[in-house]
């Protein structure tokens, strides 16, 4: 996750990015010793996560929370526990730290950020990916959301779709897309006329096989495990003499 430090305590700031090296996970882009110049950053610059103070002289961490107009999530933290029920009005405030920060529970915040960045990837990943519209008739292409951009894809230049854990890789001609799905829905995004799931990690374009032997396919230069069960399914779709 891509983040900011906005403190006037520099003190503060060296201290959270200490903590923030412990973490593969977060990045910080840039830090603000007032919420103006945090302002003027955020109007041209994409971030997931902000570490915001709350008491600074001027323009207040509060101030700054109404002035966002998309705000990304924001951990809190503050020397004040007064402020603690009236922040948590907001979706995309994710926790509330008192100083001085404690290790502990600064990965507890962290973890409860990942958790919810998850989550909002996959609905937009959900929102973004176009249903075909028939079996017969299907959208050429969708979008997905990566690194909060939406790229959009050419769905006959797929011709693999491999599932990852918790992410799908989807390959076409030009590039790779690793975004967080599940191979079920993806498959039902994509024309049946097309596409078929050979295996429980892989979904084909059943035009872009090279070869095919035993239990596998060959696509490109990778050899696909094609599981028994789908074997005869795929050999009823191909166009044999």
């Amino acid at each position: 996750m891509n983040c900011i430090i906005i403190d006037d305590e520099q003190l503060a700031r060296v201290i959270i990015k200490s903590l923030c090296k412990d973490i593969e996970s977060l990045n910080i882009l840039d830090e603000f010793s007032n919420a103006i110049e945090a302002i003027k950053y955020l109007n041209d610059t994409d971030v997931d996560l902000i570490f915001l103070d709350i008491h600074m002289p001027g323009f207040t961490g509060l101030d700054l929370i109404k002035t966002l107009k998309n705000p990304p999530q924001i951990i809190l933290t503050t020397s004040d526990p007064q402020f603690a029920i009236e922040v948590f009005e907001h979706e995309f405030i994710v926790d509330y730290l008192l100083k001085p920060l404690e290790i502990n529970r600064f990965k507890k915040a962290i973890s409860k950020a990942e958790k919810k960045q998850i989550k909002i990837s996959s609905t937009e990943v959900e929102k973004e990916i176009s249903s075909p519209d028939s079996k017969e008739g299907y959208k050429n292409d969708f979008y997905v959301n990566i690194d909060r951009r939406l790229i959009k894809i050419d769905i006959p230049s797929i011709y693999l779709v491999q599932a990852k854990g918790d992410y799908i890789n989807i390959k076409t001609e030009d590039k790779n897309y690793v975004v967080h799905s599940t191979l079920k829905k993806i498959e039902e995004k994509l024309p049946e006329s097309l596409f078929l799931k050979v295996h429980r990690s892989y979904i084909i374009n059943i035009k872009k096989i090279i070869d095919i032997e035993d239990n596998s396919v060959l696509i490109k230069k990778e050899v696909i495990p094609v599981s028994r069960s789908k074997r005869p399914e795929l050999m009823k779709r191909l166009n044999l003499l």
